[in-house]
């Protein structure tokens, strides 16, 4: 009762994931009737085209096999010589057949499911041993459906078979008239003509097995709407462990950014809300890069730091909101704050070089900038 009401859940279409694991496990579209079909139209042809040369081969091979020469019959090894000479020569002569029929054979799975190479499905299942469930697939549709096919496919191929010998009852008979060579390549012949006219039969049998088997395959791998959450939990990562990464990945990048805070020249500040960390090379860089921002408690932390390491600490507010709006982490500032930003460390510059010469200090610019100015690249 549950396993059918879970096969009416499994209303969405198999995602990707699902149809490849299903490939690795050896679940893959198949169909018997379409490989018969295939493997009997290729023996048919290449024995109706082909069948008169095998017949002279074979027909060879039958005459010197009875033939024996007086020398070799007091030689007790000599059975074993011309026995394998004789099977080389029935090798070759039906090696046609036997290569064409193993070419369609691995080439008729391409069609359908293309091969399958999973060591998966050689393991034993044991679960098939158990009688229940042996009877439970014995009167499933499934099992109705196949046992249709098979009786379907009986009366089909006897009814073609009873026309080709009907057709065909004339030249049998005739056979005994004609010298053996000639006979069996004319038999050969025959039974190539009466192969295509049977593969007739199971052509029509695989035009309607293969959409059947397409469409059940399909329908076997849909799956519910839990099952596809799932799997994109397990793809994508449950809700908690990507906010676990999430904050991990904010925290590494924190720490790093702490690290840059004392090769800062200056750290803009608002005067508490934002802090915001400038530097700048004239040899390396076009223009200041920002190495640092916060608000409030990072802010805070980023303000602590540049106090340990003595960075000079620039109040001007509204420079740092707009530093910490339109600038990223590693982004050289925006041309629109170029004057601003020269101002700042040209004092700080300024400053370093008063402290080291033991000068008076310079007076610290104004910085006008509107909090509503655009910050243009």
């Amino acid at each position: 009762m549950a396993e059918e009401t879970e096969k009416h859940d499994k209303t969405e279409a198999p995602t990707q994931k699902r149809l490849d694991d299903a490939r690795r496990e050896g679940r893959i579209p198949r169909s018997r009737e379409l490989t018969a079909a295939a493997v009997m139209v290729g023996a048919g042809l290449i024995l109706m085209f082909t069948g008169r040369g095998i017949g002279g081969k074979l027909g060879d091979l039958m005459r010197n096999g009875l033939s024996i020469p007086r020398e070799l019959i007091f030689d007790e090894h000599a059975m074993t010589r011309v026995f394998g000479s004789l099977s080389l020569q029935a090798f070759w002569a039906v090696a046609p057949v036997l290569g064409l029929t193993l070419v369609v054979a691995l080439g008729a799975p391409l069609a359908l499911g293309g091969w399958s190479f999973s060591t998966k499905a050689l393991a034993p299942d044991f679960t098939r041993l158990s009688p229940v469930a042996g009877l439970a697939r014995m009167v499933s549709a499934r099992s109705w459906m196949e046992l249709a096919k098979a009786l379907g496919k009986f009366a089909i191929v006897g009814i073609t078979g009873w026309l080709v010998l009907r057709f065909n009852y004339d030249k049998l008979l005739g056979l005994g008239a004609e010298p053996v060579q000639t006979a069996i390549g004319h038999a050969i012949q025959i039974s190539g003509q009466a192969l295509i006219a049977l593969t007739g039969a199971l052509v029509l049998i695989a035009a309607i097995d293969v959409p059947f088997q397409l469409w059940q395959y399909h329908k076997d791998m849909r799956m519910t709407r839990d099952e596809i959450r799932q799997e994109h939990k397990e793809s994508e990562g449950s809700p908690e462990v990507k906010g676990r990464i999430r904050q991990l990945q904010r925290e590494i990048a924190e720490r790093r950014m702490m690290d840059d805070v004392p090769r800062a020249d200056v750290i803009v500040v608002n005067p508490t809300h934002f802090a915001v960390a400038l530097r700048y090379d004239e040899k390396t860089m076009r223009a200041p890069q920002v190495v640092a921002k916060g608000v409030d408690l990072m802010a805070a932390r980023i303000r602590e730091v540049a106090t340990e390491h003595k960075v000079p600490i620039f109040e001007a507010p509204p420079l740092a909101r707009a530093l910490h709006r339109s600038v990223e982490i590693g982004d050289e500032i925006p041309t629109g704050l170029y004057a601003a930003v020269a101002k700042v460390l040209t004092y700080i510059f300024q400053l370093r070089a008063a402290i080291r010469d033991r000068m008076p200090r310079p007076v610290a610019p104004t910085i006008d900038l509107p909090d509503d100015r655009p910050a243009t690249r």
